[in-house]
């Protein structure tokens, strides 16, 4: 299996980090518009169902193994531990960005590889 360090991304097929100005992302800069965007949302994508905390917590399930983890903001960037079933993937901050109902999270503090999830 392929490994990528984003949020629960980590089971994620990627996208190659692109431009994202082009593409209409606004980067999000802050905890509080962070959890106004994600907060009694899901973050789904093809095998993926994941909620993302006011408390600090991730869990859900991809591709039918459990996910779970603890996040927190830090600057600019969401941060985040992460485990996909028994795995430990350990520790990566992201960059967040956003468009409409799109949520992207770019690794390695925005220089590493994305995925997009829906909020819904």
């Amino acid at each position: 299996m392929y490994r990528i360090p984003v949020l629960a991304a980590a089971v994620i097929s990627t996208l190659a980090a692109a431009p994202a100005a082009a593409e209409g992302f606004r980067t999000v800069e802050s905890r509080s518009v962070f959890l106004s965007l994600v907060d009694g949302k899901k973050l789904k994508r093809l095998g993926i169902n994941l909620a993302v905390t006011p408390g600090g917590e991730i869990r859900g399930q991809a591709f039918g193994k459990r996910v779970s983890g603890a996040w927190r903001w830090d600057g600019r960037y969401f941060c985040r531990d992460l485990y996909f079933g028994n795995e430990d993937l350990g520790p990566n901050c992201q960059l967040v960005q956003v468009k409409g109902s799109t949520v992207r999270f770019i690794a390695d503090r925005g220089a590493g590889r994305s995925a997009d999830l829906r909020m819904e």
